[in-house]
Order: C-alpha cells, then sequence, then structure tokens
C-alpha cells in the first residue's frame, strides 16, 4: 500500500480539525496504508524563519534567507527539524493537510512550516533555466509524483464561498495553497474536502462527513487532480504568460486551468 504524511495545524486536540485527522488515520490505517502525522503544536513547531535555521552561515553579518537555505539544503547543514519534515515529504506518496480556514488562509504554524521546510533546492530553485522553460516548478520539481489534499473546517455557509459569495469562491482563495504551494514543487492537488459551518456540526452532520471523507480518501488516488497546467508544457511564452488562444471563455486563475480542446501538452527540454 501507499506512505502517506498528515500535516495537521489545530492547537486543540478535542476539535473538530484534530477530529478530522484522527478519523483520516483511522481510515487510511484500515485502508492498509502506513501513515505518519506531524502534528506541528504538539511537536511544537518553531513557526519562525531567521538565522536559527541554519548550522552555520555563508554570511554572518547580514541575513540573506534565501541564500543560506540554497547552502544548508546543499551542504546538509540545516536544521534537524527542516530535515525530518523534508524526509517525510520524500517518504510519502501522498500528503493530506489539516487545518482550519483562518482568515482566508494558513494558520501561522503551518505557514511556518512551509517556509521553513520547502527549502531552496527541494522545493524551489531546482532545475535548469533558457527559453520557455524557468526551472522544474508547477508540475515539476522534488516533489512530483506526490498528491495533495486538504481536509479544512471553515466557520462560514458554503454559498458566502460561491462564485457569487461575498467571501469569494473557495477556488479562488485556496489558489495561493493549491497552485502557489503545493503544486509549484511539482504534487498534483486534489479537489479540497471542506466542512462549512463547521463550529455548528451536530451528530448527524457528523455521521455524514465522516461517510464523504471516507469516500474521498478511498479515491484519494484514482479521481482526478486539478487540472493545472504545466509551466514547461508549452502553454506558456519565454514571459511565462499563457499564449493566445489558450484559456479562451476563463477569467482570473482559471485561465491557467486545462480546457477542452487546448492543444496536448509537452515537456520543454532544458537548456
Amino acid at each position: 500500500m501507499s506512505h502517506i504524511l498528515i500535516v495537521h495545524a489545530h492547537p486543540e486536540p478535542q476539535s473538530l480539525t484534530s477530529a478530522l485527522k484522527d478519523l483520516s488515520l483511522e481510515i487510511l490505517q484500515a485502508q492498509g496504508h502506513e501513515v505518519q502525522v506531524s502534528d506541528l503544536y504538539a511537536m511544537q513547531w518553531k513557526a519562525i524563519a531567521d538565522r536559527k535555521d541554519f548550522i552555520e552561515t555563508v554570511d554572518p553579518d547580514r541575513l540573506r534567507y534565501i541564500a543560506e537555505s540554497r547552502h544548508a539544503y546543499a551542504s546538509e547543514t540545516q536544521t534537524l527539524d527542516i530535515a525530518a519534515e523534508q524526509r517525510k515529504l520524500l517518504w510519502a506518496d501522498a500528503v493530506l493537510f489539516s487545518f482550519p480556514l483562518w482568515w482566508f488562509g494558513m494558520p501561522a504554524i503551518l505557514k511556518g512550516w512551509v517556509d521553513r521546510v520547502f527549502a531552496f533546492g527541494f522545493a524551489y530553485g531546482v532545475g535548469e533555466h533558457g527559453g520557455e522553460r524557468w526551472g522544474d516548478r508547477y508540475g515539476e520539481g522534488v516533489l512530483a509524483g506526490r498528491r495533495a489534499m486538504l481536509i479544512l473546517p471553515i466557520g462560514g455557509r458554503a454559498p458566502h464561498y460561491s462564485d457569487r459569495g461575498v467571501n469569494g469562491s473557495l477556488e479562488e482563495i485556496l489558489w495561493p495553497i493549491h497552485h502557489g504551494t503545493l503544486y509549484y514543487p511539482g504534487m498534483e492537488v486534489m479537489p479540497p474536502f471542506p466542512v462549512y459551518q463547521s463550529d455548528r456540526l451536530d451528530e448527524a452532520g457528523w455521521q455524514q462527513i465522516a461517510v464523504d471523507l471516507k469516500r474521498r480518501l478511498d479515491r484519494l488516488f484514482s479521481d482526478a487532480p486539478i487540472a493545472f497546467r504545466r509551466q514547461n508544457g508549452g502553454h506558456y511564452d519565454t514571459d511565462q504568460r499563457l499564449k493566445p488562444g489558450l484559456g479562451q471563455g476563463e477569467g482570473g486563475t482559471r485561465i491557467h486551468l486545462l480546457q477542452p480542446g487546448d492543444p496536448e501538452e509537452r515537456l520543454v527540454q532544458g537548456v
């Protein structure tokens, strides 16, 4: 069976978010998968990216985080907590992110996990540049071949997150996470599993959520991921702008989704 990592971010073990994490663990283990859990609050994860992330520094006088991240990853001098989480990601066939939607994004501790673990040379700064190719990203990269899915309690009502909802569509709200954080280093991103009005869920609602979550996890490796265009699939020009004729009839970030009739994607060879 598969290896699955759950990255969990909620401070209360008795919360709905934690219950969903526990249920996911139970379902996946019953299916025969091997599962690891990174419970960030329980781990007392260091969320702040700073000089303490580097055992040795290139420049002791001024912190250039990207340069230090590149050096630490290449020289294997990252701190133990960062390296351990990277090993979990490389071990995993799929990664589930369990967190509540707070202020239209991740809790700070999870954002700090991304900031520190997604190091230069690991999640970005990978691959050759030349012509239409700008490195291995957006569909390629170190984390290619893995699937990712958000398990996402939300306090508001579903209509508030619809295409005409006052909060904006959930698809647009999650674009920075789905496309910018998970697809960027190569992961295939599954549609999210939102739980709306999470602070008003009754027992009957929980039972239905449990059925729905099991159905989604049963199909974690068979359902189609979100159809983002690959950066190096031939659809973008040398300025990384979508080529004329593509994205017709769509607006906003949806132009970056594959559409019926689009030319077949190809790999642009590095130069």
